[in-house]
């Protein structure tokens, strides 16, 4: 009987994995970074590089912009106190340039030769106004132009003057139209020019008084940015690392805090006083200026009137405008006029007295109370407000310039330690973090 020999049994095997078809692309085992940036900010050594390079960029910015705020502020403080120099020195101009022509018209009342000491005060208002106008050319060039057109009007109202006080002495009638004119050459062409001048000069000092506080914005800006980039670095780097406490990055962040606090409370402290000086001192100065010039030109128009002889309605008209001026002035200072508000009611009530007398035709009273200088006239108590009202202008302008000054020097240093505080906070947060990156190596 033949045997059958069964074969063994087959072993079974995983199907085979068809092959690839020839150019298919291999699929990588790993991703591996490419490029030397990618290999660069790669992985936990990479962020910390990356945050590395974004703390001490942010900390030069910080410095950079702490420089300019206080640059900023500081320039603004210099500003201001130029500028309010040259409105102080314009505003002179237009007093001494009003006083020299009621010192005119005054003296025109005289007839002949006008007293010695009115004549000289003339001559010395007109000389003061003309080497201001050559100051103020030097001290604001953008307002060369407008004062080179005051300088030709002055020397207009000059001849016309000369031209008035000759046909006066020789008692000739056409006197008082050569001083009409004179009159009509410094209201209608100098003063509009002096107001403008006045007016852009306002402008530029309170746009500086303006620009004082806003050198704190590029401060605290800039060292809120820099304070939340070294604050999150170090919340990274904790919970990364395990350690609670960098110490090169937190001393680089109270580094940055402290100018913010230091630097911030100068800026503060700078800008209050400026605002204090403007509403206070400079804010005086202005209106005992105004003052001035509207009591000298109202004191001009009573004597125009009186030269008019019964036809000054028009002039005693201008007199109201300019003395209800002066009184709103005086009104606005109160006691910071001193005695210059009594001696300016004393001067209207002599003025009363001037008009009583005229307009009861009695015009040769009327001018020996306008220029006589006894008690009872209206020189005596208009002199005492010229010396009060000059005398607290000089201290008002003095004050408004020395704490300008002394607000400048008050601030700290920071305008050119400010890049110095922003480099030593790079370095600090760079050495914090390079100490973390060593323990990848």
């Amino acid at each position: 009987m033949t045997q059958t020999v069964s074969a063994p049994p087959a072993t079974w095997s995983p199907p085979a994995t068809p092959a690839a078809p020839s150019g298919a692309p291999q699929q990588p085992s790993a991703r591996k970074p490419h490029g030397v940036l990618n290999v660069f900010f790669y992985g936990t050594p990479g962020r910390m590089r990356a945050l590395l390079i974004l703390s001490a960029v942010i900390a030069v910015l910080f410095g950079l912009a702490a420089a300019q705020g206080f640059r900023q502020s500081d320039g603004a403080l210099q500003r201001a106190e130029a500028n309010t120099a040259q409105l102080v020195r314009v505003q002179a101009i237009h007093t001494n340039l009003v006083a020299a022509n009621a010192d005119a018209t005054n003296a025109f009342l005289v007839g002949g030769l006008e007293p010695p000491a009115q004549r000289q005060h003339f001559v010395d208002s007109l000389a003061t106004a003309s080497r201001l106008i050559a100051e103020a050319a030097t001290a604001q060039p953008a307002d060369q132009n407008v004062l080179g057109q005051l300088n030709t009007t002055l020397l207009t109202y000059s001849g016309q003057i000369e031209q008035a006080r000759t046909n006066n002495r020789q008692g000739l009638p056409i006197g008082s139209q050569y001083l009409k004119d004179a009159n009509a050459t410094l209201q209608n062409d100098s003063l509009p020019l002096l107001n403008a001048l006045v007016a852009a000069n306002e402008d530029r000092v309170d746009t500086e008084f303006d620009g004082v506080g806003t050198g704190n914005g590029w401060l605290i800006v800039g060292g809120l940015i820099s304070l939340a980039v070294l604050v999150l670095t170090m919340v990274w780097l904790a919970k990364r690392t395990r350690r609670y406490v960098n110490v090169p990055l937190a001393a680089g962040a109270v580094l940055v805090l402290l100018t913010i606090v230091v630097g911030g409370a100068g800026l503060a402290g700078a800008s209050s006083s400026a605002k204090d000086t403007f509403t206070d001192e400079y804010s005086d100065a202005l209106v005992l200026a105004r003052a001035r010039i509207a009591a000298y030109d109202a004191k001009s128009n009573e004597s125009l009137t009186l030269i008019a002889r019964g036809s000054g309605a028009d002039f005693e008209k201008a007199w109201k405008a300019a003395a209800d001026q002066v009184d709103k002035q005086l009104a606005t200072i109160g006691t910071g006029a001193g005695n210059a508000t009594s001696a300016w009611q004393e001067y209207k009530l002599a003025h009363v007295a001037i008009r009583k007398a005229d307009d009861g035709g009695n015009w040769d009273a009327a001018v020996d109370q306008a220029i006589g200088t006894g008690p009872k006239t209206a020189t005596a108590p208009f002199t005492n407000f010229d010396r009060s009202s000059t005398t607290k202008l000089g201290e008002a302008s003095s004050a408004t310039q020395t704490q300008l000054a002394d607000a400048r020097g008050s601030l700290p240093p920071i305008g050119w330690l400010g890049l110095p505080i922003g480099i030593a906070a790079a370095l600090l947060a760079a050495w914090g973090l390079s100490q973390r990156l060593g323990e990848y190596r």
